[in-house]
């Protein structure tokens, strides 16, 4: 019997348990490791911030539904990787040997990158994980109390934009809905060099088209925006020219900030040589696999892509459901292939879906393959984005609950935007 360790459980940890171990059947261990008790599905927590959803609409304890599937839950957190002994220590005291292990971390956020920065400091608010969007939301109703200036966006060496574009255009709504918007003047900073840019260098129209929602919603904005510091209700954002010099630098003052930060590798993976690149991002070739640490598999957000555009503020490249799905059916098929003796042959496709909602309508991009060139380069708006992005919501957390292993992206583009996957 091998033993093969999923470490975090998020879209792609969760999806790499069930798909792993329908995979292998009873003959192998698959335990799933977390630092939390619960799944949350993370593209809803800017809903969470402005009270569209709560705690128990878009998260679900793991071990119950797990277990069904005869997969071994440990509710602990990675604390050391000793790669060489194929070995793992856990915050409960556990030292665990594993034959393959599947790294499915996500980032740490690195709001230390920027002055005040991030909730614990307090200069800004975030809506990266369920409880930061929590937090989020009593800035939110401070602001509907004494009303004035927000700045969304996101800082240097940030990677997930559309979240970004997403809040700013959900509070709006609310803030509408609340009669207060008249009093709330909006300002959107972003690293990337023109709106729309979301680290992908564009999608089809996505800069038009986001312009004009951004002008239609009253929203200045800021590229090219190096943040520097947040604090005493101040942002300093240092504006910079195409090549890389100071053009401006703002003083901004806020009500209330909500700002994504840019993503590192988390601690425990941090400066293992031939593991991860400098910022701990774990290194994979075409089959998810660490090419110095073959036992070693990633897939999501912890895996390093390298930008293909320089950009005068330092951007990264997003890691989307689609993509991650697409590199979790590819470790598990080579994980099964090694298991029975023979090479790993499949090789990752990165093509990306995003379906990002706007309050009372949506933008949806599919971009294939998710870095230009591309084959298709796809993006449209309407009201029934809105509409899909409540209806994926509700399926995926029941794809989590039940175990079930279709692709989830794949049948989204196929069945209901009529795309091609072999294009």
């Amino acid at each position: 019997m091998a033993t093969i360790i999923i470490i975090g459980a998020g879209l792609g940890g969760m999806s790499a348990a069930y798909e792993l171990k329908a995979e292998l059947g009873k003959q192998h261990d698959v335990p799933l490791v977390n630092d939390k008790p619960d799944f949350e599905f993370n593209p809803s927590n800017p809903w969470i911030a402005v009270r569209w959803r709560e705690r128990k609409d878009i998260s679900l304890p793991i071990e119950p539904h797990v277990k069904k599937k005869g997969i071994r839950f440990i509710h602990a957190a990675l604390t050391g990787l000793q790669p060489l002994e194929q070995q793992i220590r856990l915050s409960d005291g556990q030292h665990l040997h594993y034959d393959f292990l599947v790294l499915c971390t996500g980032p740490a956020l690195a709001f230390e990158e920027v002055q005040g920065a991030g909730p614990t400091a307090g200069g800004t608010a975030s809506v990266c994980t369920l409880s930061h969007a929590e937090e989020c939301l009593h800035s939110v109703n401070g602001l509907l109390d004494e009303p004035g200036p927000v700045i969304v966006g996101a800082m240097p060496g940030a990677s997930c934009f559309g979240p970004a574009y997403e809040y700013a255009f959900i509070l709006d709504r609310h803030l509408r809905d609340k009669k207060v918007r008249k009093d709330v003047p909006m300002t959107f900073v972003t690293s990337e060099p023109y709106i729309g840019h979301l680290g992908l260098n564009g999608v089809g129209d996505s800069k038009g088209m986001l312009e004009s929602e951004l002008r239609m919603r009253d929203m200045q904005w800021i590229c090219n925006a190096r943040t520097v510091a947040a604090r005493d209700g101040v942002m300093t954002v240092e504006e910079l020219d195409e090549d890389g010099n100071v053009k401006r630098t703002h003083s901004l003052p806020y009500k209330h900030a909500m700002m994504l930060p840019a993503f590192a590798g988390i601690s425990p993976l941090r400066g293992l040589e031939g593991l991860v690149n400098p910022r701990g991002f774990v290194i994979v070739d075409e089959h998810q696999r660490n090419p110095v640490f073959p036992q070693i598999y990633a897939a999501g957000v912890c895996i390093a892509i390298p930008p293909q555009h320089k950009t005068p503020v330092p951007t990264g490249v997003p890691k989307t459901g689609y993509m991650i799905e697409a590199m979790v059916r590819t470790l598990s098929h080579n994980i099964k292939a090694e298991l029975d003796g023979q090479p790993p042959v499949t090789r990752a496709v990165w093509n990306a879906i995003c379906l990002a909602d706007m309050g009372d309508t949506g933008a949806a991009f599919v971009a294939m393959p998710q870095i230009p060139p591309r084959n298709v380069a796809w993006f449209k708006k309407g009201k029934w984005v809105h509409l899909a992005k409540i209806a994926f919501e509700k399926y995926f957390l029941l794809k989590m609950q039940v175990g079930d292993t279709e692709p989830i992206y794949e049948k989204l583009m196929l069945k209901y935007l009529g795309i091609d996957k072999t294009r």
